[in-house]
């Protein structure tokens, strides 16, 4: 079971680009957790994910020299729904279709993607960490730089900020 967790049902073994492949996998688990539950399933999920991901990944990588094998894509997921969160609040807000705001998906996901793999300051601070929170946490703060990005695209969008 704990592989499972890590591995977000066996999604990281897809190649190439597991990481890749855990972001894309944690998009329709997002918005199944939202249509179903609402924004406070998603939220609960998020909050969820986090420490439930770092135990998993504590376990399954005890004993090992790697403490971040590709396989592992809990982090993404956790970091891609961080990035998502205000997506999915400004949906319940606005009282739209989550698909709705399908600008703000493609924005989470590029921005979270292009943080996870370019790893600016506190990114990588946290994933040089030689332990499960720096495996957790190195892609959870990418995902809240990407929220900011989302955050910071939809009111110049919106013409809330004019450039």
């Amino acid at each position: 079971m704990i592989h499972l967790i890590t591995t977000f049902f066996l999604v990281g073994h897809m190649r190439p680009a597991p990481g890749t492949w855990g972001s894309v996998a944690a998009l329709p688990v997002a918005w199944a957790l939202y249509t179903l539950g609402g924004l406070w399933a998603f939220l609960a999920a998020l909050i969820i994910v986090i420490p439930l991901g770092w135990w998993a990944i504590r376990r399954d990588t005890a004993g090992q020299t790697d403490h971040d094998p590709s396989e592992i894509v809990i982090d993404e997921v956790a970091g891609q729904w961080t990035a998502l969160a205000p997506v999915m609040i400004g949906a319940a807000y606005a009282g739209v279709p989550v698909l709705a705001l399908w600008p703000g998906w493609i924005t989470a996901f590029a921005a979270f993607r292009l943080f996870d793999i370019w790893k600016p300051g506190p990114v990588g601070w946290a994933d040089r960490r030689p332990d499960a929170w720096g495996v957790m946490l190195d892609d959870v703060i990418a995902g809240a730089g990407a929220a900011v990005v989302v955050v910071v695209a939809a009111a110049v969008s919106h013409g809330v900020i004019l450039l």
